[in-house]
């Protein structure tokens, strides 16, 4: 009988201990986060584990009265010297080292199981644990939730492709590491230099070489300027030429012409000239120097080639 009860006491102070260290372990914003798609075990666990202070001091409280009990038991049937070294060694091995190495290494498959026991038993110590956990969340204040630099999270995409266990692929992981990075570029680093973008005059007039030099090119948008390549003006839709007259000049044409352009400063960050492009529809932009000289232009596909870090070729390319 006395092995009996050793051994349950033991169990309980394993159980304890345990849970201590496997619950309190596990981020309760994570654990929320994963409830809310959908983990069975993070649903189970997170109305335990976001009461943090309530889930320790009961856990704790536990554990003591477990031991505590464990070694005035040992005591009552063996001498003094020898209950006090057995009941360090058991509790020491049994009832701390092993479960906590074994539950911290699986904490959300033990904390699930455990957890109407761990319910029940915040309700039984509930008069004396919650004024303790009370002050301590007063003093404390609430848990803080973890947050990731966009360094830190490229490196855990990185860890994370890296890893077979995961489902995350080497595409995923640079699209990723793509959509983290490209805010911080500008407008000027991306954009296409002016002494490289094709454009004509206003006073170009749609004649056949200009259609076959337009089909070489393979363009879709063309920046048109008025007298000096720096003075752009517009943009030629070469979509809608084919409803236009012929040999009559670019700024004569009644619906491939459009004047209105969307203009950005060449320090301006790409995610703002993405959101700008987005909300005005317009898929390619001016950059202008602060006197107003074109320096470059930079297209929507210019930006989605920095997110996905590979460059989008077409037929013509």
């Amino acid at each position: 009988m006395e092995y009996a009860i050793s051994f349950v006491l033991i169990s309980l102070s394993a159980l304890f201990s345990g849970l201590t260290l496997g619950l309190l372990s596990l981020d309760v914003h994570t654990l929320k986060r994963q409830a809310n798609l959908g983990n069975k075990d993070a649903i189970r666990i997170y109305p335990i584990r976001r009461r943090g202070n309530l889930l320790l001091t009961t856990l704790l409280l536990g554990n003591v009265t477990v031991n505590t009990t464990l070694s005035v038991f040992l005591g009552s049937i063996a001498s003094g010297v020898v209950a006090g070294i057995t009941a360090t060694t058991f509790i020491f091995l049994f009832g701390e080292i092993i479960p906590q190495a074994v539950i911290s290494r699986h904490g959300m498959w033990f904390g699930a199981r455990t957890a109407p026991l761990v319910q029940i038993l915040i309700y039984i110590m509930y008069p004396v644990t919650f004024p303790i956990a009370w002050a301590l969340d007063k003093a404390l204040g609430a848990e803080l939730p973890t947050i990731y630099s966009k360094h830190e999270l490229m490196e855990i995409i990185t860890e994370h492709e890296i890893s077979e266990e995961s489902p995350i692929d080497s595409d995923e992981k640079r699209i990723v590491h793509g959509a983290l990075q490209f805010s911080h570029k500008s407008a000027k680093e991306v954009m296409t230099p002016l002494e490289k973008v094709s454009m004509y005059p206003v006073t170009q007039k749609l004649t056949e070489q200009f259609f076959e030099k337009a089909a070489e090119d393979g363009y879709s948008r063309y920046p048109i300027y008025s007298e000096v390549r720096t003075n752009i003006v517009g943009i030629l839709y070469t979509k809608d030429l084919i409803v236009e007259d012929e040999n009559i000049t670019i700024q004569e044409t009644e619906d491939a012409f459009e004047r209105r352009l969307l203009i950005v400063k060449p320090d301006e960050l790409l995610d703002a000239v993405l959101a700008r492009m987005l909300k005005q529809k317009q898929h390619l932009a001016i950059v202008l120097d602060a006197s107003e000289k074109a320096l470059g232009v930079i297209s929507l596909e210019d930006i989605i080639e920095e997110i996905i870090q590979v460059e989008i070729e077409d037929e013509g390319d």
